[in-house]
Formats: structure tokens, sequence, C-alpha cells
């Protein structure tokens, strides 16, 4: 086995722009809005793009591989995660995703939580994470007389903010954003309000899944500007991820539990390993073999390393 890089899945939004050609330069026409980068899920399936596998779609790989590939720890029936970049030209919909057991018993599908990380950010851009002052009457009440936006979180963003948005909660990304979204491999979403669009809303499903107890911490401010090498961002049931400072290099080995993404957020650098290597630029999600083994970061570059 060896790192596998896969083409690019784009898909055009309402909402969406051409962000992403500030560091990618195959970008199809239209307002793209989302770039699924590594995807094994009905809606979108990534297809390998360099090595002896290229051309085969990563479920192929997964029946061709099984725990080579995802590791001894991982269920081989169903790829747990999906990467994606997200660029908005617009606000998105105000919305909400639903947990496990909500999404299993009404969609047949998993669970989403989330987590963000702004890659770049106009001035002034936003996000809205979580409501205020408000519980599900309330907040029922404002959806019909059209005044919701007065009990969300709005904040301003920057490069580098990070957020854990657990299933349930309220929110929305804003124009003028590239967030990178590490994610359960689910693509439900209950959308409250849509600024006007006419798209479907799911008002009832909406209010049967928030938790109007959920508070949302920009992850960023809680570590050290001066963290050597790597450090958490967060932790929970469904994926971690660290964040790696890189300005030489640093020797790693794979775990044959688990499989590694990385999600290179800035800069660039190679991915050296026994047989070859890879190049790893901005915006680019690199997938390690569990039964990889060692293996060096070299570059001046940041990087998300997402395992479950």
């Amino acid at each position: 086995m060896y790192p596998l890089k896969f083409e690019n899945l784009y898909y055009e939004k309402i909402w969406g722009g051409r962000g992403l050609e500030s560091f990618r330069d195959n970008l199809p026409e239209g307002n793209i809005g989302e770039s699924w980068d590594i995807a094994c899920h009905e809606n979108g399936m990534s297809i390998i793009l360099n090595g002896d596998l290229k051309g085969k779609f990563l479920q192929e790989a997964i029946y061709m591989y099984k725990e080579e590939l995802l590791g001894t720890g991982v269920s081989v029936e169903k790829f747990p995660l999906l990467v994606k970049l997200i660029s908005s030209n617009q606000n998105l919909s105000l919305q909400v995703h639903p947990d496990d057991i909500y999404a299993k018993d009404n969609e047949k599908s998993l669970g989403k939580t989330e987590m963000w990380y702004v890659i770049e950010a106009e001035e002034d851009a936003k996000l809205i994470v979580g409501t205020k002052k408000c519980d599900k009457e309330t907040f029922k009440r404002a959806i019909e007389e059209n005044t919701v936006l007065n009990y969300v979180n709005e904040i301003k963003v920057k490069e580098g903010d990070c957020f854990l948005i657990n299933s349930g909660t309220v929110h929305a990304i804003c124009k003028g954003v590239i967030i990178a979204e590490i994610q359960q491999n689910s693509d439900i979403t209950y959308r409250i309000y849509d600024y006007g669009r006419p798209r479907e809303l799911h008002i009832e499903k909406s209010l049967d899944v928030i938790n109007f107890d959920l508070q949302v911490k920009n992850l960023s401010e809680e570590i050290s500007n001066e963290y050597n090498k790597s450090i958490t961002l967060c932790k929970n049931k469904y994926f971690t991820v660290d964040k790696y400072n890189i300005n030489d290099y640093i020797i790693e080995y794979s775990n044959t539990r688990k499989f590694y993404i990385f999600t290179c957020v800035e800069g660039n650098g190679v991915i050296k390993y026994d047989s070859g290597e890879e190049k790893i630029y901005k915006g680019d999600s690199i997938l390690i073999p569990a039964f990889l083994g060692k293996y060096k970061l070299e570059g001046n570059f940041t990087l998300l390393k997402t395992y479950v």
C-alpha cells in the first residue's frame, strides 16, 4: 500500500463561487461550493488519482485491501469519514444535523457531527454557531415570524479558527470563507432558514433534533501558539483531529489499527515513504493506509491529521 490521492469531486451550489481558484487550477465552470476530497458515499465516491490503483473507486480499494487499508480497528463495512472543502460566495442556509439515532430511524443514515477549520476568510467574515437566549418554543415562534436570526450566535472569524459542530447544533457558514470540513460519512442536512431562496425547509425535523444547550467554542483559542510540531484540536467518538506546523520535517509511523488522513491547510510539502513520495499542496487531502509503515512529512506547511 501507499498514500492515496484522489480526484476532487466538485459540486455547484446556489451559494458557491470561484474561491477555490485561489489555490486550485482544476475548477470546472459554475458556482462551485463544495469539493469532496475523500468520500465514500452514495452521493459522491472518490476516485484514486495515483499509483497502481489509479482510476479505481475508494470503495473498490477497501474491498481489495480491507484492514490493510483501513486498519484492524475500523469497520470495512462503511467508511466512517467525509473530508471536503467548502467555499462560500453567499451565506449558506441556517441548518442543523441529526444524531445517529434520529438519522438511522428517519433517514437510514449516519448522523452528522463535523469540524470546521477556516483556511481563508475575507475581512469581517462570519460563521453562525449555536443559538442564544431561546428554547424550542421561542425558536419555533421566531421561525414563524421570520426573526430566527435574532436567536443565533454569529461570530467573526479569521484564518486558522476551528469549531466542532456537534449534531443538534444550529449553524451556518456565511459568505467569504473557505473551510475544511471533516465530518461523519453523512449527507443529511435540515434547513431552518434560507434567506428567502426557493429551497425546501425542514422545520419539523429541525425542531426535533436541535439541542439548545449546546455551546460552541473556537478551538484555536484553546491551544497555545507556541506548540511544538503538533497538537490535538478536537477529539470525540467519531474522529480526532491534530494540527501539525512543519517547517522542516518529522518522521512518523502508520498505525495498524487505523488509517490517517492528512489535509494541507497552508503551504506545501511532500510525504515520503519506502517506495516513493507524494506531493501535497494547500487544499489537498491524502489517505495514509494503516499498514504503510514509516513515512516522512517534509516541507513548510500546516496539516490537519484526522483519524477515528
